[in-house]
């Protein structure tokens, strides 16, 4: 797929469409819809009768996806701006119930080669790092108003960072002298904070503590947690033969990026296939292959993990 054209390269392409294995008619939920990649490409084998809902914190990603899908496709699909946290309440409210689900938890190359987003060190820009920029705290706003101990917590648990607490000391002391408005700043505070380790790091001294201010700005965790307990919900109801915004047999699967998703999305599909809820299509999760890797390095870190919900229409 062309990446330079859309901005963007779907991540385990032919692998969501193995799990999901959609079929004409379906209705199929993109969670994370970014530049329309994955969604473009699935509804294309759900035509004609088939329905696409697509959600995004990002306006520009969602409108690009939803034209991408409908000029690829033919099918018109629904935008929901917002939160994928909200999908069972936003399904409902629609008359829905969904047959395929996909959650993509990174976020597109638009994004992060877009120095005015923040995302990245790569490039100078604002210190914003929301994905939804037209609402909530900004990155910059986070750094000058958390404690040193609030700061720390994040770095260290969103972040998994070691050298936490003195990074967040480093920010603290910072930010007395002058406010903390730019990624470069950051970057170079958090090197300095590094001291002589910055040297032998693997990777650049700030990768985990961007990752933690990001994941802190946009409540990703929260939001994950979120929409893996209405998928338990949705699945406790289906198995109960009660409506639901989920259709028996639904095919959910969940990309991740760090050990911190992974290990929430394997912990509840474990819990949920225990009680019976789920049954596991892929045995573990699904990584790139090594051509995939050459070919879109930001895939290398990517693991996907897929269920399908079990029910009452289970052995139909």
């Amino acid at each position: 797929m062309d990446g330079t054209k859309f901005g963007h390269i779907p991540v385990l392409l032919d692998e969501v469409e193995g799990v999901l294995s959609p079929k004409p008619g379906q209705v199929y939920v993109d969670l994370t819809a970014g530049r329309g990649g994955h969604a473009a490409s699935i509804a294309s084998s759900m035509t004609p009768e088939g329905r696409v809902v697509l959600f995004d914190l990002d306006r520009a990603n969602l409108t690009f996806a939803a034209d991408r899908v409908a000029g690829e496709s033919g099918i018109r699909p629904v935008m929901i701006h917002g939160s994928f946290a909200s999908v069972g309440r936003e399904l409902e409210a629609l008359g829905m119930r969904a047959d395929l689900v996909l959650a993509d938890l990174g976020f597109s190359s638009t994004q992060v080669d877009d120095p005015e987003r923040g995302l990245s060190f790569m490039r100078d820009g604002p210190l914003d790092m929301r994905l939804d920029a037209s609402s909530g705290m900004t990155a910059a706003e986070f750094v000058a108003t958390a404690s040193e101990r609030d700061l720390a917590e994040a770095i260290g648990r969103f972040g998994e960072e070691p050298l936490a607490r003195k990074i967040a000391a480093k920010i603290a002391a910072t930010r007395e002298v002058a406010p903390i408005k730019t990624t470069a700043h950051l970057a170079d505070l958090v090197r300095d904070a590094y001291g002589p380790r910055a040297h032998a790091s693997r990777m650049h001294p700030a990768t985990k503590t961007f990752q933690a201010l990001r994941i802190a700005v946009n409540d990703e965790m929260g939001a994950l947690d979120a929409l893996l307990d209405s998928i338990r919900r949705a699945a406790e109801r289906a198995k109960d033969g009660r409506p639901t915004w989920l259709a028996p047999r639904a095919r959910v699967a969940v990309i991740g990026f760090h050990s911190l998703e992974d290990r929430l999305v394997k912990q509840a599909f474990a819990e949920m296939r225990k009680r019976g809820l789920v049954t596991e299509i892929a045995s573990g999760a699904i990584v790139p292959s090594e051509s995939e890797c050459a070919a879109n390095p930001r895939a290398r870190s990517a693991k996907l993990r897929a269920v399908m919900v079990d029910g009452p229409a289970a052995n139909a």
